[in-house]
């Protein structure tokens, strides 16, 4: 049998063994690291943190590259991340990734980040569906703490008014708090907790398991790179993780390290200095520029001088310009030049200087960016020595390089400039449209591909012509503070970036200003929001759409005469505003100003006749108002303008139900979950349907998936209530009913159902001060005043 031919390298591979061979200097910090990890945890002089610090292009990235390859040669388990890991949980998730393939899986933090992962999706579609809810079902007091506690955790912020979880004061108006409405038994309470305060609940997880497999290997190592950006979101919880019984003890074998350009922050690290090693990097020595010139074999001594006066000893440039030197006594050349004054083809020249346009690039946008005929291209790239492979994938020009070939570009030739951006904004067009094929329109900023794909749009439409398509900007800073908050801050970086690289002080300032909002004020847009409003040259139609965002953020809080004045304002602005007259109606039909609400929903259907969305909320406010037969008809019509949508459907077979057309009523239901398998409230709607129909075992099997999904709701339990009352095992429904209470106590209805169970194990006595408690709840109560007439009392 032939032997095999050997495998072959990777192109990742053969560029990290070729960054390898040429790295030089920074002797002093290696060794610094090397000899960390031969002194034992209990030695004074080891250090479990080290933080290295500097300025752009003084070498940290690949001094931590040098540093990652020491460390596994000291048998160390490494995971790295940077800057595209922009929460704990995604932080943590990177982790467990790289642990796991190098055969170290933390297989109880998957295993919980799975459950965070569906619970934050369930919660999102909770929060879209949440107007299915009846008045009974919650008390307005609970629901507000669910919805809180949901939007708290779709941002999961570490910084400002809302760290790690929700805003207590919000909290405090719900009936108990989070768990009011979600908790319960244990499980569902460590569900709850786990969307309300992530970090609390996920890291002492993230604790026990990399102390379980630290047991396994001499050292763990983890370094987070691009410090400076993720600081604002990470600080805090790693300084914790340093405090004793905070999450847990983490092994005396975890070495953390830490790159970015600014100091620590001495209140946070400041009684922490004999746990971390600060290391300064400053500009190469001469002797270290000399050392890497000389590996080169730069060794003219007029060339030598020039590089060292034109680098200033960045490393970055010293590589570049050792690559590239030029020739001595070339006063009038530009840095660009002298980045590639080493290649002689002007088509690769021409396509080096193209390729930094894209913030970052693969293969197929460098097609774009450099539209020429230069076979093997996109390897060439990757040999220049200020190439930079992140640890998120596509590759980007470091920082210090890029922006003098931006300048050159954007002043040697505008019309040139203009004409690339508006190429590559084109070619981000095609991949935002293609990933927002079978998308829901209202959801797309919540989608990672989308989003990245709009956000690099907007860059180079910016980057072409800043004043032009800054109200476009803008306006997608409204869409996404509608949408999906917390990617509000990468839309702001993104004006930041835009304004610094086309030298455009009014995307400068707003970008700054944006992102100084959305740090400071956690995953509401309110702040955000608030500044489009007072400081935007905004239209008529996009400020009353900033308005309708706003409003719906205050509703979710349950601010209603706030959200009331937002949707006015909105109306005034724009009149023909279908979705400011559709919002305020949900909020009238909130506050049980029903004909109002109609009046609303009128007016936004005559502005948008197909709709199916405000013909839902027609169908639902008659509902809620008790008129069945009407809700049916307008029902109707709304699943026939969309029938695709889960929600009418389900919202028909509740209605289908009361009028006691069962049948009927299940396959509404039966259609509505085909559509959305994760649909809980048709779950337990469905459930009601087959206790009516005498399906108790297939009742049963929906009650349980919808605990499952979402566990811990008043609702599930009292309907399970209702099947065990209506199988006569009355000790389990009036148990159901307990456990209902326990999550809302002001459950009216639960109330009413468990004394007709406490009644029939001839606890009348309780029973009756069980519907005295409902009419208490709920004087309008009619059913449960009929019971207690019922009983002569």
């Amino acid at each position: 049998m032939p032997p095999s031919s050997p495998r072959r390298l990777s192109l990742q591979q053969i560029i990290e063994g070729r960054r390898r061979a040429a790295f030089v200097g920074r002797e002093a910090e290696i060794e610094l690291f090397r000899r960390n990890f031969t002194l034992p945890p209990e030695d004074p002089r080891h250090r479990f943190v080290l933080h290295v610090r500097g300025n752009a292009g003084v070498g940290k990235t690949s001094l931590v590259r040098e540093w990652q390859r020491a460390a596994r040669e000291s048998g160390a388990l490494i995971a790295s991340v940077d800057e595209s890991a922009e929460s704990v949980p995604e932080v943590l998730a990177a982790v467990a990734a790289q642990f796991g393939e190098q055969g170290h899986p933390l297989k109880a933090l998957d295993r919980m980040l799975a459950t965070y992962r569906r619970a934050l999706h369930e919660a999102a579609d909770r929060l879209a569906a949440d107007n299915e809810l009846s008045a009974g079902e919650l008390s307005p007091g609970a629901l507000a703490a669910a919805q809180a506690g949901l939007i708290a955790a779709g941002a999961i912020p570490v910084v400002g008014a809302l760290a790690g979880g929700i805003d207590p004061a919000v909290v405090a108006r719900g009936a108990g708090g989070l768990r009011a409405v979600f908790g319960g038994r244990a499980r569902q309470q460590e569900e709850a907790r786990l969307l309300a305060e992530p970090v609390a609940v996920l890291t002492p997880v993230f604790v026990a398991e990399v102390g379980r497999v630290a047991d396994a290997v001499p050292w763990v190592a983890l370094f987070l790179d691009t410090y400076e950006r993720t600081a604002p979101l990470l600080d805090r919880w790693l300084a914790d993780l340093l405090i004793p019984g905070r999450y847990g003890e983490l092994p005396a074998n975890l070495v953390l390290t830490l790159a970015g350009q600014r100091r620590l922050d001495p209140a946070r690290w400041g009684d922490r200095g004999r746990l971390v090693a600060d290391v300064p990097l400053g500009p190469f020595t001469e002797a270290e520029s000399r050392q890497l010139l000389t590996e080169r074999g730069v060794v003219a001594e007029p060339v030598v001088r020039e590089v060292l006066r034109l680098s200033g000893g960045l490393p970055v440039l010293v590589s570049t310009l050792a690559a590239n030197p030029g020739a001595a006594g070339e006063a009038n050349a530009t840095a660009v030049e002298r980045f590639l004054a080493g290649e002689s083809d002007p088509a690769r020249r021409a396509a080096a200087l193209a390729c930094a346009l894209p913030r970052r690039f693969d293969e197929d946008l460098v097609g774009v960016a450099a539209p020429f005929d230069v076979p093997g291209l996109y390897d060439w790239l990757h040999e220049l020595p200020f190439v930079v492979e992140p640890h998120s994938g596509r590759s980007r020009y470091h920082g210090v390089v890029r922006a003098p070939m931006l300048r050159l570009q954007r002043t040697g030739s505008p019309q040139r400039w203009t004409e690339a951006h508006d190429r590559l904004a084109d070619a981000f067009t095609a991949r935002r449209d293609a990933a927002a094929e079978g998308l829901d329109p209202d959801r797309l900023w919540a989608e990672g591909p989308w989003r990245r794909a709009t956000l690099d749009v907007l860059y180079h439409r910016l980057c072409a012509r800043p004043r032009t398509a800054l109200p476009d900007a803008l306006r997608a800073g409204i869409e996404v503070c509608g949408q999906h908050p917390v990617a509000a801050r990468h839309w702001a970086r993104t004006l930041v970036e835009a304004g610094e690289d086309a030298d455009s002080s009014v995307l400068r300032d707003w970008g700054r200003d944006l992102l100084t909002a959305c740090t400071d004020h956690g995953p509401r847009p309110f702040a955000v929001l608030g500044l489009l409003l007072t400081r935007a040259e905004l239209t008529d139609t996009d400020r009353a759409a900033a308005l309708v965002a706003r409003a719906w953020d205050r509703f979710r809080v349950r601010e209603l005469e706030d959200a009331l004045s937002d949707h006015g304002r909105a109306i005034a602005l724009d009149p023909r505003s279908e979705r400011a007259y559709q919002g305020r109606a949900v909020v009238l039909r909130s506050l049980r100003r029903y004909e109002e609400a109609l009046a609303d929903l009128d007016r936004a259907e005559e502005i948008a006749p197909a709709w199916a969305w405000v013909v839902y909320e027609r169908g639902e406010t008659y509902r809620r108002m008790g008129r069945p037969e009407e809700a049916l008809t307008v029902l109707d019509r709304a699943h026939a303008l969309d029938p695709a949508a889960a929600v009418p459907l389900g919202s028909r077979g509740l209605v289908r139900h009361r009028l006691g057309r069962h049948e009927e009523a299940l396959d509404d239901f039966d259609r509505a979950i085909a559509l959305w398998p994760e649909y809980a409230w048709a779950l337990v709607r469905r459930a009601r349907v087959r206790t009516a129909l005498g399906d108790w075992v297939g009742a049963l099997a929906d009650l349980d998936r919808a605990e499952e999904l979402t566990p811990g709701l008043a609702g599930t339990e009292g309907e399970r209530g209702e099947v065990y009352r209506a199988t006569r095992r009355y000790e389990e429904a009036v148990a159901c009913y307990d456990r209902a209470l326990d999550l809302d106590p002001s459950y009216a209805w639960a109330h009413g159902s468990r004394a007709l169970a406490l009644e029939a194990l001839g606890r009348v006595p309780e029973a009756l001060a069980g519907l005295d408690r409902a009419l208490e709840l709920d004087p309008a109560y009619g059913w449960a005043r009929a019971q207690r007439e019922r009983m002569g009392a």
